[in-house]
């Protein structure tokens, strides 16, 4: 396939014939493309406008996680994740902590940050001493900008200069401190930053034949240890029963602590135990229109802020009371990006009974550790595969394509037994065989 120049400008029909003839997407799948585009032409380029080269929609399943008490508020939370485990798991946690106080959860900061980084040829003590005259320039620079965001309670709330010149000869920054109400501000924190890095750039005082300014970026930062939530569960050590048959209260509670205790030890267990809360925190991020990539760069970064990669949770068990928490930061929003135009999002937050910010932050730290603590739980009761392969169960009946009546069969057989693609493959073979 030679090079291709003018794809962007092909029809979204054109796109796919060209891809068609160019790859091994044949007739028939790519008729598949169709039946998951909306029939509504507005519907159709809404999707459109949300992405470059535009073919087609990619579903996936949404379900919701019922019984979620959250600072003595129930919840029904919407999940979208293709993992069938997932809302199982939160939904066993939810119900499991609702009938022992549910979640508590506080907004601990929403304070947001993005820097223009830049080089300053001149000496060190010129820019230290112009910089509270440049500063309030720049507050005034940004005076229209920021106008609406203020109205909201937002806006530019501090700049700092940071000198870096001791790692990298003649760096600075501008650190920027930003509120950014119900939006999680993307748009607007970098519009911002480049008006700053404008603004500075044409400070008289600091350029002249001898020193001047030169922008090298300026760009919002992801990493928002400054918006941060917490949430926790706690009850008496002696409540904590009736998760799996066969382990008591106190054994329970203890090996429950000793695990969270192996994934603040060991970076091998310590992935693993956050992409548990990412289950719940990246699902309903995804239903809500969220970027849980950036979350998901943020919370790694934040799990690493002792310079050792650790688990996101911390348990206690003093006075004979169980406390499990979370703490992660979390910048998110309800209002602008895809939340008015995505007709799901706008359903998804309908059901949430379209939550502020923050409350949408204690809701999805509350899912996080929802899943978190069902993961743990079972690992050290029962294993986790059992219930994971039960639930995974339907995901194996449409790869083997198998009939009403092979299902209960299957269901039937393996109750008590281990689960496996393979072991169920094997069970319908010999069936089918005996037919």
């Amino acid at each position: 396939m030679a090079n291709f120049s003018g794809f962007s400008k092909l029809s979204r029909i054109q796109k796919v014939e060209y891809i068609v003839k160019h790859s091994d997407l044949n007739n028939s799948q790519a008729l598949q493309l169709e039946e998951y585009c909306p029939s509504e032409i507005d519907q159709k380029q809404i999707f459109s406008d949300m992405i470059e080269n535009y073919i087609g929609n990619f579903p996936l399943p949404q379900g919701v996680v019922t019984n979620m008490l959250i600072n003595g508020e129930f919840h029904i939370v919407p999940f979208v994740t293709e993992e069938s485990s997932v809302v199982a798991a939160a939904s066993k946690a939810a119900k499991y902590w609702a009938a022992r106080g549910g979640f508590m959860a506080k907004v601990d900061a929403t304070v947001k940050k993005g820097q223009v980084h830049f080089i300053w040829k001149g000496k060190r003590e010129k820019i230290l001493t112009l910089f509270p005259d440049i500063r309030k320039q720049l507050f005034l620079e940004t005076h229209e900008i920021t106008e609406k965001m203020r109205n909201r309670g937002g806006g530019i709330t501090e700049i700092l200069l940071v000198d870096k010149s001791h790692e990298l000869p003649e760096y600075y920054q501008l650190d920027v401190s930003f509120d950014t109400a119900d939006a999680m501000g993307a748009n607007f924190i970098n519009t911002c930053l480049e008006k700053l890095a404008s603004a500075l750039k044409n400070f008289n005082e600091l350029n002249s034949e001898n020193d001047q300014v030169e922008i090298i970026m300026s760009i919002l930062s992801n990493y928002t240890p400054d918006s941060r939530v917490s949430c926790w569960v706690e009850c008496p050590v002696e409540l904590l029963n009736g998760w799996n048959k066969g382990s008591t209260d106190k054994s329970f509670a203890q090996k429950f602590k000793q695990a969270v205790d192996i994934a603040n030890l060991d970076i091998s267990r310590a992935v693993t135990h956050n992409k548990g809360i990412f289950n719940g925190v990246d699902a309903v991020l995804l239903a809500t229109g969220n970027d849980w990539r950036a979350t998901a760069a943020a919370a790694h970064a934040f799990a690493s802020r002792d310079g050792k990669y650790k688990g996101l949770t911390s348990i206690s068990l003093a006075d004979n009371k169980f406390r499990y928490e979370l703490e992660m930061p979390l910048a998110i929003g309800t209002v602008g990006g895809i939340t008015k135009i995505h007709p799901m999002v706008r359903n998804n937050l309908a059901i949430l009974k379209n939550p502020d910010a923050k409350k949408l932050m204690t809701i999805v730290a509350a899912s996080g550790l929802a899943n978190n603590f069902a993961a743990i739980a079972s690992l050290i009761t029962t294993g986790i595969q059992d219930g994971h392969m039960r639930m995974h169960l339907p995901n194996i009946f449409s790869q083997l394509n198998i009939s009403s009546t092979e299902r209960e069969a299957v269901l039937n057989y393996f109750s008590g037994r281990a689960i496996s693609h393979a072991a169920v493959e094997d069970f319908i073979r010999n069936m089918r065989s005996k037919l």
